[in-house]
């Protein structure tokens, strides 16, 4: 048998495969089953990550300590939100603008120029979307670790004027 041979046959095994699992999918949608219950399906059982929060604030993912890269302010404002399982209304955002602003002062610890006090500012001001852009960033930082089955216990993430948080189980998260 050549190369072509058993390429064209895992090819023909591929096709049919696929063409199999179409048809199951039809028959569990005939069956009253959402797609959203068969996506579920799909999944497999992957554990959470612990989260480990350096003395330097460098975020490690499990064992094998992967680095979750964020830059100092969209950082600050994930520490934020670890540091309060409860979770954040925005509007509330200027409440905790002192919090934030110790926080970022340790993840930069070069000192808080008056474009850094700005960005806070902006940051913690609900009228503004810096919020939502430093949120999308953590979300990014994640999901290119995850899929989003699983990333979306990591990010911040909630409804329209309702407290958003961190879903991770906070027996996940160490602090160095």
């Amino acid at each position: 048998m050549t190369n072509t041979d058993i390429n064209n046959e895992k090819l023909n095994l591929y096709n049919n495969l696929v063409e199999e699992v179409k048809e199951k999918v039809q028959k569990l949608k005939e069956l009253g089953i959402t797609d959203k219950d068969i996506a579920s399906l799909l999944h497999t059982e992957q554990p959470l990550l612990k989260l480990t929060v350096s003395k330097n604030y460098r975020l490690f993912l499990g064992e094998n300590r992967i680095e979750v890269h964020m830059e100092p302010l969209v950082k600050a404002v994930y520490l934020l939100f670890l540091k309060h399982p409860e979770g954040i209304i925005f509007k509330d955002l200027p409440d905790y603008r002192e919090e934030l602003t110790r926080i970022y002062s340790e993840v930069r610890p070069w000192g808080l120029t008056d474009r850094a006090l700005q960005s806070i500012e902006d940051v913690t001001n609900p009228l503004l979307n810096s919020i939502n852009e430093k949120c999308a960033r953590i979300r990014g930082a994640f999901l290119r670790q995850f899929d989003n089955h699983i990333a979306k216990y990591y990010y911040i993430d909630g409804r329209r004027g309702e407290a958003k948080k961190i879903a991770l189980p906070r027996d996940l998260v160490a602090w160095e």
